[in-house]
């Protein structure tokens, strides 16, 4: 039974409007072409989808359950959910490309809309206590299920409402990777595809595979290979969370520090799809982002950890010190140091605070001087530390061999000598070091692997292999065969 509500002749009027008008918009859909402000009204689309789905769901439970609606729910309901196929189609036409997903998603909107002005038909009708009615309702919220899940596809991604899976998906990088198969596709895969994919085509651009992120989007490459901080993709990443223009947007996962590094190292290396791990020098930034994503995934207690609140965290941070946690409730910290105009060692008082929370630091190419030293010293917690292209001492070393805590150290380009070899046999929990040009020697190196094989020892490129590859440029430090 629908409750008696006085409704204008116009309202009949509008919905018939609005009815023939969606019909026209999909019948001719590839030759209209809209004018700027109005294809801006599509944008309010993902504003207004929300208002019709509710009511529609109200009024078919109240359907379903006691045959009393209220008829003025019933108008709005349809009109609001013309309304919002209409912008959903004003929304899409701008797509030059649509996938199954926008086309499916497209198409079941629609019919929601259709739907609802049948269900408003039949009421005018009298024949609001027919089976029909009934069925209707049913067919009803079924389209409002699919359409709202092909919609949350096209928005998160094809697995959106996917199950768990209970770690069938392989996220094991082999030993010696292609970059951007096996490390750079991965990471725009996490956080990218959901807007550039192709059923969401954001500015024309495709980040699915190697062809189209060369291709770039509707303003052009996206990549500079002349001068690899000028590319957009880059820029983008690098705005501040706030703008319009920052990528990802602001309510999607957002790229991690590393991960963005990865990104400006590959592109710096030329952005290609054949470099491999092994074309690079061991002294290159993104071997070392490589290494931290293949040491394996270990759940670790840090339970016993001092408790950091997030203020001081906040205050800390800096364009100069990247301070994060390991998860949103750890006290586990990660803390990437980077050499400032004015950098000097009373950086790390400050830091004090925090030393005991540290479990990864790194402060390669720093000048390290003794309160730098003293400061790691004073990280007892520490599992990884990174100390490349530093003035790194065997003196430096000794000062840290109460950190019983360490697993990795990357000490390559320093100063270290024979002498740390037996340094780094007090870390009984050392698991790899890095040491390439250093000044340890082969016959030392060679001898402590033997009696160490425990420790994974990473000296560089072997010499008899390194002849055959040459620097590509001081900056990128690309390595690659002679002809």
């Amino acid at each position: 039974m629908m409750k008696k509500t006085n409704i204008k002749p116009w309202v009949g009027y509008l919905i018939f409007g609005l009815t023939v008008f969606l019909v026209f918009c999909l019948i001719f859909e590839s030759s209209i072409q809209l004018p700027s402000l109005v294809a801006w009204l599509g944008r309010w689309h993902p504003l207004i989808l929300h208002f019709p789905i509710v009511l529609l769901v109200v009024a078919i439970f109240l359907g379903l359950t006691t045959n009393k609606i209220p008829k003025l729910l019933l108008v709005v309901a349809t009109i609001s959910a013309l309304l919002t196929a209409i912008s959903g189609f004003m929304l899409a036409v701008d797509a030059s490309e649509k996938g199954d997903l926008l086309i499916w998603h497209q198409r079941l909107g629609s019919a929601v809309a259709f739907l609802a002005v049948l269900w408003y038909v039949l009421v005018t009708l009298n024949l609001a206590r027919t089976i029909l009615i009934k069925v209707l309702q049913v067919v009803l919220g079924i389209t409002i299920f699919f359409a709202g899940h092909y919609g949350g596809m096209v928005t998160h991604g094809e697995d959106f409402l996917a199950l768990p899976t209970l770690g069938n998906k392989s996220n094991i990088i082999p030993e010696n990777p292609l970059i951007y198969a096996h490390i750079v596709q991965p990471i725009l895969d996490d956080k990218c595809i959901s807007c550039h994919n192709g059923n969401k085509k954001k500015g024309e651009l495709l980040l699915t595979n190697f062809k189209e992120i060369k291709k770039g989007g509707e303003n052009g490459e996206i990549i500079d290979e002349t001068d690899y901080k000028n590319s957009t993709i880059l820029k983008l990443v690098h705005l501040p969370l706030e703008d319009e223009n920052h990528m990802p947007p602001e309510g999607k996962p957002q790229l991690s520090i590393s991960e963005i590094q990865i990104l400006e190292r590959w592109i710096a290396l030329g952005a290609n799809d054949t470099l491999q791990l092994s074309h690079l020098n061991s002294d290159e930034t993104l071997v070392g982002l490589v290494r931290k994503l293949q040491q394996p995934t270990v759940k670790k207690d840090w339970s016993k950890l001092p408790e950091i609140d997030d203020e001081v965290l906040k205050n800390l941070n800096s364009n100069y010190v990247n301070i994060t946690r390991f998860a949103n409730q750890s006290n586990a910290l990660n803390v990437i140091v980077f050499t400032a105009p004015t950098y000097n060692d009373s950086i790390f008082i400050e830091l004090d605070p925090i030393a005991k929370n540290i479990v990864q630091l790194d402060l390669s190419a720093l000048p390290l001087g003794e309160q730098a030293i003293s400061f790691i010293a004073k990280c007892v917690n520490l599992e990884w530390l990174e100390v490349d292209k530093t003035s790194f001492t065997d003196e430096n070393l000794e000062k840290l061999k109460g950190l019983t805590k360490l697993e990795v150290i990357k000490a390559y380009d320093t100063e270290i000598t024979d002498k740390s070899l037996a340094v780094f046999e007090n870390f009984k929990n050392l698991k790899k070091m890095y040491v390439a040009q250093t000044n340890i020697t082969i016959n030392a190196l060679d001898a402590f692997k033997k009696e160490h094989q425990n420790i994974s020892v990473d000296a560089g490129i072997n010499p008899s292999i390194e002849t055959f590859f040459v620097v590509k440029e001081k900056d990128t430090v690309a390595v690659k065969k002679e002809e």
